[in-house]
């Protein structure tokens, strides 16, 4: 099944974008930073939730890993 149409699969994967796009911008802030508007401002905000809600993101991160293993 697609991510889409399946409520854990988006979950999981919204979560790996946050954590990805928090990463690049720390690593490489040029290229998340210099599309703030638009399609591509997703990345940016996606970032911008990563960075401050990071308590929360990791927590997140932890119990999807759980959910995994334990499936």
């Amino acid at each position: 099944q697609s991510a889409l149409f399946n409520f854990e699969s988006l979950l999981l994967v919204i979560l790996l974008v946050i954590c990805t796009c928090t990463y690049v911008r720390a690593v490489a802030p040029r290229l998340i930073d210099r599309n703030k508007e638009g399609f591509l401002g997703l990345f940016f905000k996606s970032a911008r939730i990563g960075e401050r809600l990071s308590p929360y993101v990791a927590l997140a991160c932890v119990a999807v890993a759980i959910r995994i293993m334990i499936q």
